[in-house]
């Protein structure tokens, strides 16, 4: 038990040493699962904290496995079923996934939103305490991203499970997390994204540029946060008003 101790507070103390992991309802809970990996459990303010959280409590020695239970403030208050509905409406009108068949998890079972005469991928949409999940198969790694996406640009959404496979195979590569993360950014409508230059090393996302003001910096980092297989981002934007 005192191995455990101690790596619960090298935990705490690698949480509490980075400014950018700020709580929102008290400190992140932390304990042992009965498999031993690490269970984290609370809440932060940004996609970029709750990243943040897990690299620092995996890089603890003795750390062997986590279990996510970090959540993200909303950035607006949403029912399940408000966040379902939006989620939802966003993969409906994302052209690249014009042709998956996109179906909705209610408390009555499932129901089919959409099915095109010759699909190419089928996703389903859950939400449960906020938390959203997407099941099912995409035609590519471009589909499963942009889904993933537009599920945490929903206001009320808390995390997003992507559990979307990709049938056939598609091989992840440097380029193509930069081609992703450059798309999101220009897709942004809320972020001024032309000064911001987007470059990929073994999965960490390095922005350097310019945006108008601390905020864009921050959505900056987050919609990089939010494109499957980024594993670390470097935010180097100045604020230039």
């Amino acid at each position: 038990m005192t191995g455990e101790h101690d790596i619960l507070e090298q935990v705490r103390k690698a949480l509490r040493s980075d400014p950018r992991i700020r709580p929102t309802a008290g400190p992140i809970r932390l304990s042992f699962a009965p498999d031993g990996a690490l269970a984290m459990e609370g809440e932060v303010d940004r996609l970029a904290g709750k990243k943040l959280a897990l690299e620092a409590a995996a890089r603890v020695p003795g750390v062997t496995g986590i279990v996510d239970r970090l959540r993200v403030r909303p950035a607006t208050p949403m029912g399940d079923g408000a966040i379902r509905d939006a989620v939802r409406d966003a993969l409906l009108e994302e052209i690249v996934l014009a042709d998956c068949t996109l179906r909705v998890r209610t408390k009555d079972g499932i129901e089919t939103v959409r099915e095109p005469p010759d699909p190419h991928g089928e996703i389903v949409i859950s939400v449960e305490d906020g938390v959203v999940t997407l099941d099912g198969e995409v035609a590519g790694l471009g589909q499963k991203r942009m889904a993933g996406v537009l599920a945490w640009w929903v206001p009320g959404s808390r995390d997003v499970v992507n559990g979307l496979g990709v049938n056939p195979p598609d091989v992840d590569s440097d380029e193509a997390i930069t081609d992703a993360v450059r798309q999101v950014l220009e897709k942004d409508p809320l972020l001024a994204a032309e000064s911001i230059a987007v470059t990929t090393h073994r999965g960490v996302v390095t922005l350097e540029g310019f945006v108008p003001s601390e905020d864009q910096r921050h959505m900056a980092e987050d919609d990089a946060w939010a494109v499957f297989g980024v594993d670390g981002v470097v935010n180097r934007l100045e604020v230039r008003p």
